[in-house]
């Protein structure tokens, strides 16, 4: 059974960090392009980063560029995005998703494009 278990969000002040973490279960988060994706309240799903599967090839959106980095843990199975300098326009709800195998770009995809998500964790940025 796939499942995608995040964690580590939490309030912090502008120009903080936080480190999400993505536990993955029931397959290999190195087998597939494994994206983090946010939904601030009242706006529509973001994507924020992929990690392409094998070599671990990242990629961001221009609006976390230079702040935010993915990693992947292979033997632990899990996935992390580092958020430093955050900003209020930062808040939201942050997910991992699973792209389904047969995926080869990197980039926004619509909500339906992927096959797992995690519960999703509460970022806050504020003073």
């Amino acid at each position: 059974q796939v499942q995608l278990v995040e964690s580590g969000g939490g309030l912090v002040q502008p120009g903080g960090s936080l480190r999400l973490s993505c536990a993955a279960s029931g397959f290999t988060v190195s087998s597939y392009i494994m994206s983090w994706v946010r939904q601030a309240p009242g706006k529509e799903f973001e994507w924020v980063s992929d990690i392409m599967r094998g070599g671990g090839s990242t990629y961001y959106a221009d609006s976390v560029k230079g702040r935010f980095t993915t990693s992947r843990d292979n033997a632990k199975n899990a996935l992390y995005l580092q958020m430093n300098s955050l900003k209020p326009e930062d808040t939201a709800v942050y997910y991992c998703a699973k792209v389904p195998i047969g995926s080869t770009h990197w980039g926004s995809r619509h909500p339906t494009e992927y096959d797992a998500w995690g519960q999703g964790t509460q970022v806050t940025v504020s003073s």
